[in-house]
């Protein structure tokens, strides 16, 4: 997405503070300042392995997945509180990080954060990109988990901090909890 993309999405933001919704990586490592960080619940969105990672977690020849919001269900995790003077930067970082390719579409999405309901950013997957994977069997999520590596490390590695992470949250993902099941079978003891 391009500078002015960014400047038009800005515009639809609330005046003050901003907060995101983390729900992979951006759970241990945000990448920009916050002021504070609470657990939160996303409804009409789930979790999902779903995005093809050709550099970041595979490579163009064999693509490691990463997570993306895709329609429907729910999802727990972690919200930042960005401080309204801080937003425009922690939006330039955040674009420079996710935005690379079109793969998410940047929405301003209700969460409940401590009982309430407030809007947040979140990078929910873009269903018509090239680099959706859709709904892959288990089986196949943990292949491609096991084997990938990219410039960011092994697949697996970012698998397992999402789930270690959602962990401390007390937060049990079925799915993903599949996932690490048929990953440890595919490795052996």
């Amino acid at each position: 997405m391009s500078k002015n993309a960014l400047g038009r999405f800005s515009g639809q933001l609330p005046d003050g503070d901003l907060w995101v919704f983390g729900y992979g990586s951006l759970m241990w490592n945000p990448g920009f300042p916050y002021i504070a960080q609470q657990p939160a619940f996303l409804h009409g969105y789930h979790r999902a392995l779903c995005i093809y990672s050709k550099a970041h977690r595979g490579t163009p020849r064999d693509p490691g997945l990463v997570l993306g919001l895709a329609p429907g269900g729910s999802c727990h995790g972690m919200a930042f509180q960005v401080a309204r003077g801080r937003v425009a930067e922690t939006l330039l970082a955040l674009w420079q990080r996710e935005m690379r390719s079109p793969t998410y579409r940047p929405r301003l999405v209700q969460v409940s954060i401590a009982k309430r309901s407030t809007r947040a950013l979140a990078f929910v997957a873009d269903t018509t990109h090239r680099h959706y994977a859709g709904k892959l069997d288990v089986a196949e999520i943990a292949r491609r988990v096991v084997r990938s590596r990219g410039q960011r490390g092994p697949n697996i590695e970012y698998v397992l901090n999402t789930a270690a992470h959602l962990g401390k949250l007390g937060v049990s993902d079925r799915r993903l909890a599949e996932v690490l099941a048929a990953v440890c079978a595919l490795r052996g003891p």
